[in-house]
């Protein structure tokens, strides 16, 4: 049956991969590794189903990361990649919290199908063709900072998602999130807190983007709202070479009104649908498509949606009714909660709508994802201790101190 591949997670995203999957004749799906009751779950065999790590390790060439859940992720694919497995996540949320470190335990990739797999992909071309990108766009028709939960709960049941993956993708969150990731793993900047995020009738009118980019010695990751256009991703970038041919047909038909940029536009993302073409170039040995840096530079900060009171319990930050995301710069904002982090705390200060939040203004359990991250922001990521093999040492030594935050 070829390569056995192991997934974690029995979500949307993950059982469509189990799905695609089954349907290929090179490689197998092995275990799927759930925390849910296996009874529970109709849509997969149950004797591949399995509550334990060291069962999908032992029964996997390659693992597909599904599960969308940071704090549980990051426990998982720590064991994943010291046992030498290969990893492929559609998981940026993961990739921009604790991918840093999990890239320096072995190879950790994200997919092709989202918006962040489909830039990087982009970039390669582009590149290749000698274009240098000015600009990593995301293309988002609407946006609701604040929606409602009636209107939430109308739309996660019309689109068949989870309540909390449509409110992610309506307040702009998980747009924020993905470039985020995409600004850390291809060196391109955010431009301020939140991005740009221009208004445009088309692509062509991108040239005051392009103006902004040309600003910075870097490319930038952005996104912008065009209600009309597909869900899709673009390129704005700049190249001498077709700029000697004139108005060629082919490159003149690329340029953006203004002549400013030539734009590259994908427009479309298959999701999940493009899983086994990344698992096809792992074991090609190509190497990952994008990942988070060693030193990122951005994070995506937690910012009130409403006045939040000492005492108050905030199951998930993401894609909740309490917060939303922003992108922010680490170096500007050191304090600032990353809005992935934001797990199971309860509120500590009075917070106010609008207000970014900081360590210091909750109360969050300890996890080996909120330890990792606090190590790569002190500059510890390759210090010789944190990658000591000896994890349950490490594990006992970060439980049974207290962590001290950073702006003690």
């Amino acid at each position: 049956m070829g390569k056995k591949i192991g997934i974690i997670g029995t979500g949307f995203i993950a059982t469509g991969i189990f799905r695609l999957l089954e349907q290929s004749t090179d490689w197998s799906v092995s275990k799927i590794l759930t925390r849910r009751p296996k009874e529970t779950l109709k849509n997969f065999p149950q004797e591949r189903l399995t509550h334990e790590v060291d069962e999908l390790i032992a029964n996997s060439d390659l693992v597909v990361e599904g599960s969308g859940d940071v704090i549980y992720a990051t426990a998982v694919l720590e064991k994943v990649l010291e046992e030498g497995l290969p990893v492929v996540t559609m998981n940026s949320e993961l990739q921009l919290t604790t991918g840093s470190y999990l890239a320096t335990l072995g190879y950790i990739t994200e997919a092709h199908g989202d918006q962040p797999g489909c830039l990087a992909q982009l970039n390669r071309e582009v590149r290749s063709a000698g274009f240098n990108p000015l600009v990593y766009g995301n293309i988002k028709g609407f946006l609701n900072l604040n929606p409602s939960r009636q209107e939430m709960e109308y739309w996660s049941k019309k689109q068949g998602l989870r309540l909390d993956q449509t409110v992610s993708f309506t307040d702009g969150s998980k747009l924020q999130i993905e470039q985020a990731l995409v600004a850390n793993g291809l060196g391109a900047a955010i431009a301020c807190d939140g991005m740009l995020g221009l208004t445009l009738s088309s692509l062509e009118e991108s040239d005051e983007l392009v103006s902004k980019a040309q600003k910075f010695a870097q490319p930038l990751s952005d996104y912008v709202l065009y209600q009309d256009s597909p869900p899709g991703v673009f390129i704005l970038a700049e190249s001498r070479e077709a700029d000697r041919q004139g108005d060629y047909g082919p490159f003149a038909k690329l340029r953006t009104r203004e002549g400013s940029a030539y734009v590259f536009l994908k427009p479309f993302h298959l999701c999940y649908l493009e899983v086994p073409r990344t698992i096809t170039e792992v074991f090609a040995g190509t190497s990952p498509l994008l990942t988070n840096s060693p030193a990122p530079k951005y994070n995506v900060a937690a910012i009130a949606k409403r006045k939040l009171l000492p005492g108050e319990y905030i199951a998930r930050g993401l894609g909740s009714f309490d917060v939303r995301g922003e992108a922010v710069s680490i170096a500007e904002h050191p304090n600032h909660l990353p809005l992935c982090l934001l797990e199971d705390a309860t509120v500590k200060t009075v917070i106010d709508p609008g207000q970014m939040l900081s360590f210091a203004d909750v109360e969050l359990p300890e996890t080996r994802a909120l330890q990792i991250y606090k190590q790569i922001n002190r500059g510890n990521l390759f210090n010789p201790f944190f990658n000591s093999k000896d994890l349950n040492h490490q594990h006992d030594i970060f439980t049974n101190s207290k962590l001290i935050y950073l702006e003690s």
